[in-house]
């Protein structure tokens, strides 16, 4: 069983998060919170998550069946990411169907953490749409669907070995009481994951890259795909870089609605 250093423990207390990762910003006002939301969207997240349980959410939400690639152009690099629909159909498909729709085109990276040693670069927060919202205020937004004119939120989805289907709305690392999880998709250098609060089904377009090795978040955060090129433009993210462009350019087709 592998222990957490000390300066891994150095980097959870240092952002406040009680829970590896959470959309929320570093304010002083979030330090003993997961997240910062406003009121109406405290109350649609709470009405949506209890109405439309896991179950029904895997209803109407987009599937990956299959692979995609995905191609971001960040800083003037292309960044190529290899989205897994066959291990977790619900987390690609909802990452495709928000590239479809431009929903990442200009967003910035609003959270990059490589001191003391490197740990995510965490973007998708759609505040950042508007050029002269502060970077620094962003890690509390979410995706909106244009057709219900309400978040989209997504149930937690991992699959461990063994097992046909994923599990849903259950973290099965560190969050809940389990070591080492046997999951298919491991927090490798390079993986891609959605960030998410406390609840485990609050994940929406926000995610981040693993600059490390980070085996601890296996299990409680939704891995689905990996940078298979750019990993170095990945590196270089610096927090406040902006996505100029995220395209599918290759399994469009697998995305089903």
């Amino acid at each position: 069983m592998k222990i957490i250093s000390r300066r891994w423990l150095a980097i959870l207390l240092s952002l406040s998060l009680a829970s590896s990762l959470t959309l929320a910003g570093c304010t002083d006002s979030q330090a003993n919170t997961n997240e910062s939301l406003s009121k109406s969207d405290s109350i649609d997240r709470t009405t949506i998550i209890a109405d439309r349980g896991s179950s029904n959410m895997k209803d109407y939400l987009p599937r990956l069946e299959g692979k995609a690639t995905i191609e971001l152009i960040v800083n003037g690099s292309k960044i190529t990411i290899e989205v897994n629909g066959e291990e977790a159909p619900i987390t690609a498909g909802n990452f495709v169907d928000l590239v479809e729709q431009g929903v990442y085109d200009g967003l910035a990276f609003h959270r990059v953490v490589k001191d003391p040693q490197p740990f995510v670069a965490q973007g998708g927060d759609p505040q950042g749409k508007d050029p002269n919202y502060p970077v620094s205020r962003m890690g509390t937004g979410s995706f909106v669907d244009p057709e219900t004119n309400r978040p989209r939120y997504i149930p937690l989805e991992i699959k461990v070995e063994g097992q046909e289907d994923p599990i849903y709305s259950k973290p099965l690392g560190r969050q809940g009481r389990q070591a080492n999880p046997d999951v298919v998709l491991h927090h490798s250098r390079g993986a891609v994951a959605m960030a998410r609060s406390q609840p485990p089904d609050s994940a929406s377009s926000q995610f981040y890259i693993a600059l490390a090795d980070l085996a601890f978040l296996d299990g409680d955060y939704a891995v689905f795909g990996y940078v298979t090129e750019g990993m170095e433009a990945v590196d270089d993210i610096q927090q406040g870089d902006r996505i100029t462009s995220a395209e599918v350019i290759k399994g469009l087709e697998n995305l089903k609605k």
